[in-house]
């Protein structure tokens, strides 16, 4: 072996860096392996340039979805971060914990100790939150700094009205007591930086003796007699083992992770077989019950010369990065994501099911503006499609991108729920609040407005809010399905666990960044055996209305 820990992390992503962080702070000896390379520079540590770095091979594993059959046959981009902070170095930044809700239905599902009461306790640890309101339900002293935009541009006060005109709730923190409503957006953005899990946590971990970092790519989890002894990976173009005197830890993300667990032999039997790959143990939910979100894009056009539109050349983005370079001011310190809302689609909903970013510009996440000029957009979709995909080996490569197939829009019920995100958001829009500033639609556009030409419209235009999860997910041991026990053990195979959204049962509300590093500090807590932060019994906001009315 040529290195040798107490603990191996694969995958210096969100997870992955609050675990070594954790470890190392308990004492522990850590190795972080991670393929990727540094993330310096103006396009990942610049929240405003956030288009360019998922769409940079040099940061980005490049996977893709195989065609999927519901979308027209199209193939859809799935991000994964391959640079030192994973996807956290990668995303748009958005802070969102999930609703309680979600946690409590993890927990009915057997998760067991993953219920909102548990998990909350583990949310406030990670934060210090620079907000202004009740911090009964959020941290003010963890590595984690969340902060909320200047919201300076008018059309993101006049999102929050419109929807308070269309009768929804307005909530002052939907990180804390309340989700459900129209307010401020929340980032992982600190004085005009990105603050990734690597500038929050692998940063201040590896400052320690006892945390290393290893550039290399893993190959293969090694198991002897049962048990998981090291991480066979390969650098400088030399296969090596890394040793593991404890446990080794997937935290590589829910694309890569089940395809480590396959290689290692830990997986469906009969996909293992397919590859020549002998059988450890048999485990029918490695790479399945994969979910993602997705929306579209409702982009409109302005009355008013006041979006981004404007700085959308050449010398106008010159001007925003000097300013960041110069400052850490200014449009680039800003994911330009400073309003958000919750909502629920229909009566007999408990919490929310649609979210909305609001951007005060018409454009795509691959950097594309709308050809009309000055616009804005809010990006729509379902929290809880009822449709599952699966992640599987294309080959016993470990070079070989695996196989995703996402299955998006195999249920009936998400083509329903995709209808009312257009339709209700066509009715926030023709608030008054809007009145000064929406010219037109630009997209879908007037003309689609039939169920038919909606679903036309989702078909061709519906992209990943890059939300993957669920290929390697929590149970009870005695579940076929599950892959790891209520403490992120592999069931099946000892000394190895996984800590990553892998593990998440269903996927919650929002962005997934948040309950990503929650399970890495949660995990943590598990490896380290020394007790679980005590449960936080706190009563969270429900609609008194929900049975009897959409809001």
């Amino acid at each position: 072996m040529a290195m040798q820990a107490e603990y191996v992390i694969v995958g210096a992503g969100s997870a992955g860096c609050a675990m070594a962080y954790r470890l190392a702070e308990a004492g522990k000896k850590v190795i972080v392996i991670e393929h990727g390379g540094s993330d310096a520079g103006p396009f990942i540590q610049m929240p405003g340039a956030l288009s360019y770095p998922m769409n940079m091979g040099l940061y980005d594993w490049g996977f893709r979805s195989e065609p999927e059959p519901n979308l027209g046959g199209r193939t859809l981009a799935t991000p994964r971060g391959k640079v030192i902070g994973g996807s956290s170095s990668i995303n748009g930044m958005v802070f969102v914990r999930g609703h309680a809700m979600d946690f409590d239905h993890w927990a009915e599902t057997g998760a067991d100790g993953w219920a909102y009461a548990d998990v909350l306790p583990y949310f406030k640890r990670m934060e210090t939150w620079h907000g202004d309101g009740d911090t009964t339900y959020r941290g003010n002293s963890g590595p984690l700094h969340v902060t909320r935009g200047p919201r300076s541009n008018p059309l993101f006060h006049a999102f929050v009205e419109a929807g308070k005109q269309a009768g929804y709730e307005v909530t002052e923190d939907y990180n804390g007591e309340k989700q459900e409503g129209f307010g401020a957006m929340e980032a992982t953005i600190w004085r005009g930086r990105r603050w990734s899990a690597a500038n929050a946590y692998l940063r201040p971990a590896l400052k320690r003796d006892n945390c290393t970092l290893v550039r290399a790519l893993a190959r293969k989890v090694v198991i002897r007699d049962g048990r998981a002894v090291g991480v066979e990976v390969e650098r400088g173009g030399k296969i090596e083992v890394i040793g593991a005197g404890a446990e080794v830890i997937l935290a590589a993300s829910s694309i890569n992770t089940p395809k480590l667990l396959m290689l290692s032999g830990i997986g469906p039997a009969p996909e293992l077989a397919r590859h020549g790959i002998g059988v450890v143990a048999d485990r029918r939910g490695v790479g399945a019950n994969l979910q993602d979100h997705m929306e579209i894009y409702m982009q409109f056009a302005s009355l008013q010369p006041i979006t981004l539109f404007k700085y959308w050349n050449l010398w106008g983005k010159a001007l925003v990065g000097a300013q960041w370079l110069l400052t850490g001011t200014g449009l680039g310190a800003s994911n330009q994501f400073e309003s958000a809302a919750f909502i629920r689609s229909d009566k007999g909903v408990a919490y929310p099911d649609i979210q909305y970013h609001f951007l005060p510009i018409a454009v795509r996440y691959d950097g594309k503006a709308a050809a009309e000029g000055h616009g804005f957009q809010a990006h729509v979709g379902p929290m809880r499609s009822k449709s599952r995909g699966a992640v599987t080996l294309r080959s016993g490569d470990p070079k070989d991108a695996p196989v995703i197939r996402f299955n998006y829009m195999s249920h009936p019920d998400d083509w329903a729920e995709f209808r009312k995100c257009v339709r209700l958001t066509r009715e926030i829009f023709a608030q008054g609040a809007f009145k000064p500033f929406v010219k037109h639609e630009i997209q879908p556009g007037a003309k689609v407005g039939t169920d038919e030409e909606i679903d036309s419209f989702i078909r061709e235009h519906a992209e990943s809010a890059y939300h993957p999860c669920g290929t390697a997910r929590i149970g009870r041991r005695d579940d076929p399905m599950a892959v790891v026990d209520p403490e992120c053990r592999v069931i099946g195979v000892e000394g190895l666990r996984v800590a990553d959204s892998s593990i998440f049962p269903r996927i919650t509300n929002g962005n997934l960044n948040a309950p990503s590093i929650m399970v890495g500090e949660k995990a943590a807590d598990h490896v380290l055996g020394k007790g679980i932060l005590a449960p936080a019994n706190l009563a969270p906001w429900a609609s008194p209305r929900w049975a009897a009315a959409q809001r």
